[in-house]
């Protein structure tokens, strides 16, 4: 694979790929960028500089009036070949939870905190840089954006989001593309059957965030979707660290595909009592106590 110039842009082709091998996709299907965007929860130009690179390696084609086309099915990584970055999120996650990483940091703290060398802590910061959940200081180390960390911010949170993704739902130019459909329920299947380890965390959140955005998007309202947009912001890294078991991943699942089946069959009425359900039982999850507290 040709070299990237980013750990960023690295880790975006990798995805692509694995989202070629999620969706079943065969050389002639399309691989269409702002779909992609929306996916990796990046903006267009990334995507758009990870679809050059894969160009460069014969993987993809730019046809006229067809956007990129799949040339031939690029093999997987191996699990030894693959960045092991995703534990270091969970990590890093773990850490911030438990109080022990303050709002700035340095690298070398991190690094002494973790026992990673520069290069693997690094990778980790700067995917996160990507992900919104972290900026780099004007001048020396990192910091975490404003997260819902206390129980009455995220109380508030799930509140805010009630009024925001029902009102989604019921505006009047609601549509949901059919590519973006098979898709989000494709992956929430997969979900539902993927054995649980550490790292399955990190997949389950970005599913969700994708989920929600989506559905705020299809509203066609821009405040709506960037409001959205926002609270997965803000949301991602205490998130990364989850600690509700695989059996509330299938009832999360379960209830995600309930409301698309309702927004497919036009009944957005009922998928709208059933988003505000769905976030309220979400919401009381929030009051069991962490066993590990």
């Amino acid at each position: 694979m040709t070299e990237l110039s980013t750990p960023l842009q690295d880790a975006l082709v990798r995805r692509i790929i694995d989202l070629v091998h999620e969706d079943g996709l065969a050389p002639g299907d399309r691989l269409k960028e702002s779909l992609l965007a929306e996916r990796l929860k990046v903006s267009r130009s990334p995507v758009r500089a990870a679809l050059a690179r894969l160009e460069a390696d014969g993987i993809v084609e730019h046809r006229p009036n067809r956007g990129m086309v799949l040339l031939a099915t690029p093999p997987q990584s191996s699990a030894a070949e693959e960045p092991q970055h995703e534990d270091m999120l969970v990590t890093i996650a773990r850490l911030r939870r438990e109080g022990l990483l303050g709002d700035q940091f340095a690298e070398a703290e991190l690094m002494r905190m973790t026992g990673e060398d520069r290069a693997r802590v690094r990778e980790a910061l700067t995917t996160l840089e990507g992900l919104g959940a972290l900026r780099r200081r004007s001048g020396y180390g990192w910091e975490f954006s404003v997260e819902t960390r206390d129980a009455a911010a995220r109380a508030e949170s799930f509140r805010f989001r009630m009024l925001i993704e029902c009102a989604a739902i019921l505006e009047p130019g609601f549509h949901l593309e059919p590519d973006w459909i098979k898709s989000i329920r494709d992956r929430h299947e997969q979900m539902k059957e993927a054995e649980w380890t550490d790292r399955s965390s990190i997949i389950l959140f970005e599913m969700n965030a994708e989920f929600h955005e989506g559905i705020s998007r299809a509203s066609g309202n821009r405040y709506l979707a960037d409001a959205m947009q926002r609270q997965n912001q803000l949301r991602r890294l205490s998130n990364y660290n989850w600690k509700h078991g695989p059996g509330r991943v299938v009832v999360t699942c379960n209830e995600h595909l309930e409301i698309l089946a309702r927004l497919e069959s036009g009944d957005n009425d009922v998928a709208a009592a059933l988003m505000r359900s769905h976030l309220m039982g979400a919401s009381r999850l929030l009051a069991i106590p962490d066993p590990d507290n």
